[in-house]
């Protein structure tokens, strides 16, 4: 790759880093939102980078060129497939994770929590998947007994049922981790199928304790949209798109 090529690279993977965190939402797909003006400030330094070594680079090249008779400025050809991904910035963006990239993941360990408050009135409650598991494992009160929840999550298929899951970002994708909930009593939709589930707790184990196992008996299902903050473990936000 000659270092004419290098221009466009920088300006294709600025532009790319900018249509995707000023225009869409497809970014939440890598990354936490927090980090959204980190992406816009990097993008916009590559492509005044790449415009400013346009501007400046070309009488340096013919001196180095002159003064040697050939040019150094060569990289191996495998580096033109650095273009890949620039493109796919903004062509073609790569595929969110979701239940393949779940079903080879454990769950995450919920933490140890002390004291919990009362839980709401509201039938069918709404909780995430984390308070759920946290409830069903550590609140002696065994407040969750009987109560019907909603846990919103896409599907994955897993060996002898399916779970209900959220891939969560600390950071970005590189430190996801997941949480999942067993569900019984109905068929595995499809695989990332994304649903709002009511149900009660799946009476497996001692309720309050490390022994009672995260899980619903299902008693009905709504597909939804993949919500905005999808990849958290919080209750969903319509989607903006």
């Amino acid at each position: 790759m000659k270092r004419t090529a290098q221009i466009p690279l920088l300006i294709l993977t600025g532009l790319g880093l900018l249509h995707t965190a000023l225009f869409t939402d497809l970014y939440l797909r890598y990354v936490k939102e927090g980090l959204r003006p980190l992406l816009i400030i990097s993008g916009a330094l590559l492509l005044l980078l790449g415009l400013a070594h346009a501007a400046f680079d070309h009488d340096t090249g013919e001196k180095e060129d002159h003064a040697h008779g050939h040019d150094h400025s060569t990289a191996p050809r495998i580096a033109w497939l650095l273009f890949l991904p620039a493109l796919s910035l903004l062509l073609y963006a790569p595929p969110a994770l979701g239940a393949y990239t779940a079903a080879h993941a454990g769950s995450e360990t919920v933490k140890q929590q002390k004291g919990f408050a009362a839980l709401a009135a509201t039938s069918p409650l709404p909780m995430t998947l984390t308070a759920f598991t946290t409830r069903v494992q550590q609140d002696k009160q065994r407040a969750i007994n009987g109560r019907t929840v909603e846990l919103t999550g896409f599907v994955t298929p897993g060996h002898g049922g399916w779970d209900l899951t959220r891939i969560i970002f600390t950071c970005c994708a590189a430190d996801a981790q997941t949480v999942k909930i067993r569900m019984y009593g109905t068929p595995a939709p499809p695989a990332n199928t994304w649903l709002a589930v009511t149900g009660t707790w799946h009476t497996q184990g001692a309720l309050g304790t490390k022994s009672a196992v995260a899980a619903l008996d299902v008693h009905g299902t709504r597909p939804i949209a993949q919500p905005v903050n999808a990849f958290t473990d919080d209750l969903p936000l319509t989607p903006t798109r």
